[in-house]
């Protein structure tokens, strides 16, 4: 394939908030006297949208109505205070956007992330590069794997969707690729297993950024 741009998940894709999304919201859920969890369960939680994530912490019964609504508003105001705290870049994704960069490659984010969380990360983390678009979760506009906001992201960057390489950690990221028409590429490093990639649409898996660029040639 001819690729012109990479476009990565954020979370377990590029960062790892594992720590930091689960004891924001395990705060919540102590101060309201509910079960908290341990945070290897969050990596089932993630990926779809700040919605979910709480909807899937929160006791049978409670994922709707006032509990939801004033546990959604608190994990918002709780991880806007602690976002940053322990999460990192995971290693080799600093290589790989530097050898992506000397391709002269598009970069962006595709993220199911709040877009105002999105771009704290990029700014903070990732500014070294030049990502082209940072696409978060937006009002009115469906979260992934609906492919509006992959189609907004492709004409942004002026490329066909066979054009781009999505790379993403969950079964999510993979029929987002599918749905848009990008070449989805699993990787093993983030939150979730090889079998849900691979039943999702992956094309490949890598288990380390920079086998990536043996793929690219």
């Amino acid at each position: 394939m001819r690729c012109k741009a990479v476009v990565f998940d954020m979370d377990g894709t590029l960062l790892d908030t594992l720590e930091d999304l689960a004891e924001a919201m395990n705060r919540v859920l102590e101060r309201q006297g509910l079960p908290t969890h341990p945070v290897e369960a969050y990596r089932r939680f993630v990926g779809s949208g700040a919605g979910q994530l709480v909807a899937r912490a929160l006791p049978a019964g409670a994922q709707e109505g006032s509990i939801m609504r004033r546990s959604l508003e608190a994990f918002l105001s709780e991880y806007g205070t602690n976002w940053k705290t322990k999460t990192r870049l995971y290693k080799g994704i600093s290589d790989l956007l530097d050898a992506l960069c000397s391709r002269n490659l598009a970069l962006a984010v595709l993220t199911n992330k709040p877009q105002a969380f999105a771009e704290l990360c990029v700014n903070e983390f990732l500014s070294r590069w030049p990502f082209a678009l940072t696409l978060g979760q937006q009002p009115g506009v469906p979260v992934k794997p609906d492919p509006a906001a992959p189609r907004q992201l492709l004409r942004h960057l002026g490329v066909l969707p066979e054009e781009v390489l999505y790379l993403g950690d969950t079964d999510v990221d993979m029929f987002t690729a599918v749905n848009a028409g990008m070449y989805p590429i699993g990787v093993l490093w983030g939150f979730r297993a090889e079998e849900e990639l691979c039943k999702a649409g992956a094309r490949e898996i890598i288990a380390h950024p920079m086998e990536l660029m043996r793929m690219l040639g």
